[in-house]
């Protein structure tokens, strides 16, 4: 393909090359967002809905984790082939397959009847949206190519992941509360319509590239080894670190995982090139996205339960209690890549967000029982998601920018895999420390008052609020030391487009 710079001819349907800006772009953006808002709904709307499906289908407590688990160990261990198939064989297509298959798939689990149903309706929503998810963000890559477009795009994009888990809460708590749990998932048939009567109409089909193959090795070794890797922090959720079924999965992940770097520097046609990780700035993205994921997870998560538990809060009142949050980082992901990146460039917008996510997060570790939400748990939330946002659409923007168009699924893919990872490692972890705090807590009181145990609750709360606060630090630091300063980042914004590389 040739750079716009040239102005030679360019391959039809291609965004943003030489024949102009892309059509109903900014209408594209909106069934983009909508198809991004029903992959990220979608971690947390079924959540509040768990207890009454466990009556409706009678389900043991134990079983109850894998409507969850089932969803992210299909999303997460195939988004990087998700993200290839979509750069192979047409972005439009596995869009529009993505949002059919998840719609059909939410049909099923909507009149599931069973519980072994609704777990396999769970990860085949998994797999349309590992298709669907790449496919949206490489979409939003080649649509966008101006600067200054692309900023306001990205934060928008960026507003939808970043507020969909509270906004999941929220529809999730009214659906349950006013009509059944089954329309949390029904309600996925809505959205999928919506997002693919847009993409049929709006988006531009591009040729198949036939010069180049799928990496089935490294497919195979990608997937088992994220599978693994999922399943590992799923399971350290459940047992304990010591376990065969937690470490041992991990092992086994980290060392398909590096037989799969290793695969992708000999093959021809690699599942995920690394040169996509050799830019400065992308690769410090990244990890932007991998601390975003286990923050916004451990807070969103654990503020829920001492929402419910220790406010006595209904779910739907819990899910308004989100809404804050939600608009803070609405407000800094529309503004941190449209204003403020160009602005400053990535490194201080990011280090900016890391330091008010680690503020929040501290200061909701000072919540106990007699907090309240207007006075305690409001301020710190709404600093929270003023980070939050500022790191997502920034780092969502960087990771993605430059790419050449034929790699652009597949950095999509990576940035999805980042935040899923994250999301998985940072709720283990954090799990794994509200027990032992719960536990240290009744050690030295009385465990039969149920004034202690909802005190020890809290007390665990507080030691992962903690520890989020130190997932920030450590995402300020990368920050700090990866990305470029603002005169390299201002030189390449200015460049010509990468389109081949």
């Amino acid at each position: 393909m040739s750079s716009p710079a040239t102005g030679a001819p360019a391959r039809p349907g291609t965004a943003g090359t030489a024949s102009g800006p892309v059509p109903h772009r900014w209408l594209i953006m909106v069934f983009i967002a909508v198809a991004q808002l029903m992959v990220v709904l979608d971690a947390t709307i079924v959540n509040i809905a768990l207890p009454t499906a466990q009556r409706d289908l009678g389900f043991s407590d134990a079983d109850r984790q894998w409507v969850v688990t089932a969803y992210s160990l299909a999303f997460g261990s195939l988004l990087l082939l998700g993200g290839r198939v979509a750069d192979l064989f047409g972005r439009k297509n596995a869009f529009l397959i993505g949002l059919v298959g998840f719609a059909l798939a939410s049909a099923l689990g909507g009149a599931a009847g069973s519980f072994e149903v609704l777990i396999v309706a769970r990860a085949v929503q998994g797999l349309f949206g590992a298709l669907l998810a790449p496919a949206a963000l490489s979409l939003l890559t080649t649509t966008f190519t101006d600067p200054a477009e692309r900023g306001r795009a990205f934060g928008i994009f960026g507003a939808v992941a970043g507020s969909g888990a509270a906004l999941g809460l929220l529809l999730g708590g009214i659906l349950t509360e006013h009509l059944n749990w089954r329309w949390t998932l029904y309600v996925n048939i809505a959205f999928a319509a919506i997002a693919f009567v847009g993409g049929l109409l709006l988006l531009r089909r591009t040729a198949r590239d036939r010069t180049k193959k799928l990496d089935v090795p490294g497919t195979l070794l990608a997937s088992a080894g994220l599978f693994c890797l999922v399943y590992g922090f799923a399971n350290a959720e459940t047992h304990t670190w010591s376990s065969v079924s937690t470490w041992g999965f991990l092992v086994a992940s980290a060392l398909l995982l590096a037989a799969f770097c290793f695969w992708q520097t000999r093959t021809a046609h690699p599942l995920l090139p690394l040169r996509i990780l050799l830019h400065r700035d992308r690769g410090a993205a990244y990890a932007a996205m991998l601390v975003a994921g286990a923050s916004i997870f451990g807070i969103s998560l654990f503020l829920t339960y001492y929402l419910q538990q220790v406010l006595e809060l209904s779910p739907v009142r819990t899910g308004l209690a989100f809404l804050p949050m939600s608009g803070a980082i609405m407000v800094t992901a529309t503004t941190g890549a449209s204003v403020l990146l160009p602005r400053f460039g990535p490194k201080l917008v990011v280090s900016v967000g890391m330091l008010l996510g680690g503020i929040g997060a501290l200061w909701l570790s000072r919540l106990d029982v007699d907090s309240s939400y207007a006075g305690h748990v409001l301020p710190p939330l709404v600093i929270a998601g003023l980070g939050m946002g500022a790191v997502m659409a920034t780092a969502m923007s960087q990771a993605t920018a430059g790419v050449a168009h034929s790699d652009a699924g597949a950095a999509g893919a990576l940035v999805n895999t980042m935040q899923q990872v994250g999301g998985s490692l940072g709720t283990a972890l954090l799990n794994t420390i509200v027990a032992s705090g719960a536990a240290d807590y009744l050690a030295a009181h009385d465990a039969r008052d149920p004034k202690a145990r909802l005190a020890a609750g809290v007390h665990g709360y507080s030691d992962a609020y903690v520890w989020t606060a130190v997932f920030f630090a450590v995402g300020l630091v990368a920050a700090g030391l990866l990305f470029r300063r603002r005169r390299a980042h201002r030189a390449e914004q200015h460049a010509a487009p990468v389109v081949h590389m």
